[in-house]
């Protein structure tokens, strides 16, 4: 896992950079999401569920943990994501490292990172931002990817188109996304559209100085053929 050994080494080379940033040049994202449901690319992932992000973002080059941990059910699915990603103008990358209780290694063991023992997916991503749309590709190229239908590593991708737009005094996103071959990370034998969805954010005034945004979600997988709604509130700094 050469690889997963030089993308930690470039996380701590970004925080020993930013450390000596002058301040105004940086900014800082502490929050942190209740969601009645965990659903990530059409997956169902867990029930009621905390996600807390913490990030720093320096100039276009930001670093962002987050994590999701299950509130109603021990048995759901924990996570620590750290993203590297880079945007100049519209355009960004960037990669990836997730790590969930799920994987190649029974005990769960986070600094395990042998290449068939290991619970972190490396992924790669790029997308651009055309204003009326966004358009997403991200692919895994590292740690506990599926296979495909030959047994061999799958490099699992997915893209995703996302339109933006406001009515009624609400901002609103339909997104779009699929799969483009066969993978077990995703259970497709093929091209398959996983995720259909349209949400909705909205910031509640409680008082003059402090709002608490809330969002919903109508999801659905055409491929599994199951359908989600969810509710969310964001609590940040």
């Amino acid at each position: 896992m050469k690889k997963a050994k030089a993308i930690l080494l470039s996380v701590l080379l970004l925080l020993g950079a930013t450390a000596g940033a002058q301040e105004s040049d940086l900014e800082a994202t502490v929050s942190a999401d209740v969601v009645s449901q965990y659903i990530w690319r059409g997956q169902d992932l867990g029930n009621v569920s905390l996600q807390p992000t913490l990030g720093l973002s320096y100039k276009g080059l930001s670093l962002t943990a987050w994590g999701s941990v299950g509130l109603s059910n021990s048995d759901d699915t924990k996570e620590l994501d750290l993203t590297l990603d880079y945007t100049l103008g519209n355009f960004h990358f960037g990669v990836t490292d997730y790590w969930t209780n799920d994987g190649f290694d029974p005990k769960s063991r986070y600094f395990k990172y042998d290449a068939h023992g290991t619970n972190h997916v490396f992924e790669g991503n790029i997308g651009y931002d055309f204003g009326v749309a966004s358009i997403d590709w991200y692919t895994n190229f590292a740690g506990a990817d599926g296979e495909n239908e030959d047994g061999d590593r799958a490099y699992s991708s997915y893209m995703e188109a996302a339109v933006p737009f406001r009515l009624g005094g609400v901002d609103w996103t339909v997104t779009a996304g699929a799969v483009p071959w066969a993978t077990t990370s995703y259970d497709t034998h093929g091209f398959a559209v996983t995720h259909l969805s349209l949400r909705a954010e909205k910031a509640i005034q409680v008082t003059e100085k402090f709002s608490i945004p809330v969002f919903g979600e109508v999801a659905a997988n055409p491929r599994s053929q199951k359908a989600y709604l969810v509710f969310g509130v964001t609590l940040e700094y």
